[in-house]
């Protein structure tokens, strides 16, 4: 009966693992992902719209994963 407790919890667990590592495996680089902004409003690769979208989507990409002024990463603790 313990064994089957243990299962039940253990199972849940590594599929919400899997999917962690799926979705996060999935994101691109931050280029990507201005580019799929840009592409997925209408615009098409190479025409002067889409060059000024996509500069300005990585350029806001980059600002939010930037660390804010001031700020010094800390090592990790893993």
């Amino acid at each position: 009966m313990k064994l089957s407790k243990m299962r039940l919890t253990w199972v849940p667990t590594v599929f919400l693992a899997a999917a962690l590592t799926a979705g996060l495996s999935a994101c691109g680089s931050v280029e990507q992902a201005a580019q799929d902004d840009c592409t997925s409003i209408g615009w098409q690769i190479g025409s002067k719209g889409y060059q000024d979208c996509y500069k300005a989507r990585l350029y806001e990409r980059k600002l939010d994963y930037s660390l804010p002024l001031g700020d010094k990463p800390s090592p990790s603790l893993l």
